[in-house]
């Protein structure tokens, strides 16, 4: 095997949306750029993990940014371009292709990486930005507080030396960190080392969210049922702490009051659940992560199916955390839970008719760009995250703590957020987190590590907890901390000065938040948001 050596200015560890969104911002401030990823669409979560759009209520007007918004449109326009549409759907400024009731804006992942490519092909056209898809760190070279080195291994089994002045890290694991000896946690803290009301008593570094390999299905005449898996027998029969059943059935815990719920299923339904609150305590599953809604062409729709992702309660898999020495088999087996439901789905689920099963269900392979319909890579709800200058604590947004204060308005603020505090079950055995939060703001120091001065943290491993990684890990939150990774990168290269230096001096720092702010990062909620947030949130705990 050959290996050679490159030496781009900023190497982007990861080309989820995180990732995506760093490498836009240091190439559109004049740097070189290598992004490494793992998987064969870049995207992450909207794409090689198969998973719609989580957002605010107020996404459509603020809380993002301008590159995020643009890419927003551009899942519209590709949906437009793609299907003959009604006219009231094709004008519709808010369309959403799926009509999802748990996202404003889901769609196929096969389109959305269509408009990832094309938001980065400019960049890749003019030289400055270079992509190594299916490729993972071999190695990592440290020179005292710096990351000299990153060996990456290419999909054709060559090495390759990454020699970067800066680098972001913005994988799905964490990997990173891992490899260069980065200070970071794993799983959740304890609570005297943050003060959170729902911390553990001690540290709990293998209590790690569940990850879920996604899968996207139709429905039509025929019988498509798979193979039956080989270990469908023990999936079938898995019960885990708090919940009413075995998970492979319709009724589980109600992730905000532990309550039972009962799921419906209605395959290609004549409506679909628009109120999302009424759903969530009466979910209808086939419109929950729907990315493509039938109603929405023109013409007949005789034979012509939605398609929806199955990313539910019941393939959540929690048998063991996919970045540890295991990952390998850990993968394989969440596949193998998530098939496992589809058979079940096939075979055994109860209908309300009586009967049993819905041999009509069949995968869409093209929807995910791989052979069985499965996402290319599992939906990775939480990282290792760096040790930061700033943590976010759950006692900062959380609307239990804080009343109608709103959130802690962060001094280094520099971009904005909104969602639940969402922790799923945990590979421990710990059961659902759900609690409401004040739209919050995101620190920059969330996104500088303690000690080593040339990375950058974005997405799922920037310095937040374990608990408020369940309201900063969603798309728009990833997309908005990769972009201003990716900017401070490159002005830390501009003023050869590392990234905790910027922060410290108040006039660099206010000189960065205006160069944010010009990028079109939206950098503080409105009086109208923080009212309605109040009004929606206040009762809620």
């Amino acid at each position: 095997m050959a290996e050679r050596a490159v030496a781009p200015e900023v190497l982007v560890v990861g080309g989820g949306l995180g990732g995506v969104a760093a490498a836009l911002s240091a190439c559109a401030a004049g740097r070189t750029v290598l992004i490494a990823d793992e998987f064969r669409w870049l995207g992450g979560q909207a794409t090689s993990q198969a998973v719609p759009l989580d957002e605010h209520r107020w996404i459509e007007r603020t809380g993002s940014s301008a590159t995020y918004r643009a890419f927003r449109r551009g899942l519209r326009a590709e949906f437009r371009r793609t299907y003959p549409l009604r006219t009231a759907v094709r004008d519709d400024p808010a369309l959403n292709p799926g009509s999802a009731w748990v996202s404003p804006l889901s769609i196929e992942p096969r389109l959305a990486v269509r408009v990832i490519e094309a938001m980065l092909r400019p960049w890749i056209a003019r030289g400055v930005l270079r992509v190594e898809r299916e490729s993972s760190i071999a190695d990592a070279e440290v020179d005292g507080d710096r990351i000299a080195a990153v060996t990456l291994r290419l999909r054709d089994g060559d090495l390759l030396r990454v020699e970067p002045r800066m680098v972001v890290e913005a994988s799905e694991t964490g990997t990173l960190l891992e490899a260069a000896g980065v200070e970071h946690r794993r799983g959740a803290e304890s609570a005297a080392m943050t003060g959170e009301p729902h911390a553990p008593a001690r540290a709990l570094p293998e209590r790690m969210q569940a990850a879920t390999h996604c899968l996207a299905v139709e429905h039509v005449a025929g019988e498509w049922t798979i193979d039956r898996p080989e270990d469908y027998d023990s999936w079938r029969a898995l019960r885990i702490p708090g919940w009413p059943g075995p998970m492979l059935d319709w009724r589980y815990p109600n992730p905000r009051t532990g309550a039972t719920m009962t799921a419906r299923f209605t395959p290609n339904p004549d409506e679909a659940d628009s109120d999302m609150e009424a759903a969530v305590f009466r979910p209808e599953l086939w419109t929950y992560r729907r990315v493509f809604d039938r109603h929405h062409l023109v013409g007949d729709h005789h034979g012509v199916s939605d398609v929806t992702v199955l990313n539910w309660p019941m393939n959540d898999y929690v048998a063991g955390p996919i970045d540890d020495v295991d990952a390998g088999r850990h993968r394989a087996a969440a596949k193998s839970l998530t098939l496992s439901l589809l058979y079940w789905l096939q075979t055994e689920a109860p209908r309300p008719d009586g009967g049993a099963g819905w041999p009509g269900l069949r995968p869409r392979p093209d929807v995910t760009g791989t052979d069985d319909g499965l996402a290319q890579a599992p939906y990775v709800r939480e990282a290792r995250r760096i040790d930061a200058l700033a943590t976010p604590r759950e006692q900062d947004l959380s609307v239990q703590v804080r009343g109608d204060r709103g959130a802690v308005v962060y001094p280094d603020a520099v971009a904005l957020g909104h969602y639940r505090i969402d922790l799923h079950p945990a590979v421990d055995g710990t059961g659902y987190v759900d609690i409401a939060t004040h739209p919050f703001t995101v620190p920059l120091g969330a996104l500088i590590p303690v000690r080593v001065a040339n990375l950058v943290a974005a997405g799922k491993t920037i310095g937040a907890t374990h608990i408020t990684n369940g309201c900063y890990r969603v798309h728009p939150v990833e997309w908005v901390t990769g972009e201003i990774a990716g900017l401070l990168a490159a002005e830390a290269i501009q003023r050869d000065r590392p990234p905790a230096a910027i922060r410290a001096d108040p006039a660099g720092f206010e000189s960065f938040r205006r160069l944010v702010a010009a990028r079109g990062v939206d950098q503080a909620w409105g009086a109208t948001e923080l009212a309605d947030a109040r009004r929606l949130f206040g009762h809620d705990g």
